[in-house]
């Protein structure tokens, strides 16, 4: 049996962390790793703990959930992030995706939604609320001053790897579609995320959906 998905909770709300740790302690494949009532605790607690998902509120004292993200990823500690937040405002969903997030949800969501979306980040895949996905095509998530993409252009190969992540596929499943191992489709995505200057798997997704690579269907 594999290793239970390990959940960092954060959030500045007792209850909803209350509510969050009763829903998902009820499925066998998950397991709380802790909880953080801010930030500064949620950076803190992913460097002890190294959660494989952790769950991240916006707005909290202290230290919010954008100045989080970017701590967690600039010190490289383990850990996908979804955000889980009442805001679906530019200013809350543009910095967060830039800062490394792979989820966006609203608390409003259903709750198997959540469930779906810490499986699917778990694997490495993109999972953003369709409304938050439509808001992010107008705004390709690329660093505050955009470097130039290289002039060498993604080969046929690299292209066709970057419309299988765009579709929300695994690794293994690209790996088996194209006919060649993880380990190269994981060499070709880091080619496609360094000739385009993307971060992770989320701003590749988005950057084929400006790009007509691929159509918006990253809730499946």
């Amino acid at each position: 049996m594999a290793a239970p998905i390990r959940v960092l909770l954060v959030d500045d709300h007792d209850i909803v962390r209350m509510g969050l740790r009763g829903f998902l302690s009820g499925y066998d494949d998950i397991e709380i790793a802790g909880e953080a009532a801010n930030g500064q605790q949620a950076v803190k607690l992913a460097a002890e703990l190294a959660p494989d998902i952790i769950l991240m509120d916006m707005v909290m004292p202290v230290m919010d959930g954008i100045q989080a993200i970017q701590a967690i990823r600039d010190r490289k500690l383990r850990g996908n992030i979804i955000v889980l937040t009442s805001f679906a405002t530019d200013d809350k969903v543009f910095p967060a995706i830039k800062s490394g997030a792979m989820g966006y949800l609203l608390k409003d969501s259903a709750p198997e939604d959540l469930l779906k979306a810490i499986r699917k980040v778990h694997k490495g895949e993109p999972s953003l609320a369709p409304d938050i996905a439509r808001k992010l095509l107008a705004e390709i998530s690329l660093p505050d001053k955009p470097e130039t993409p290289t002039p060498e252009p993604l080969t046929p190969r690299e292209v066709d790897i970057l419309r299988l992540v765009a579709q929300g596929k695994s690794n293994k499943i690209i790996a088996e579609e194209v006919f060649v191992s993880e380990a190269t489709v994981r060499t070709h995505m880091t080619n496609i995320l360094s000739k385009l200057h993307l971060a992770n798997r989320v701003q590749a997704t988005l950057y084929a959906l400006r790009e007509g690579l691929a159509s918006l269907s990253l809730e499946k």
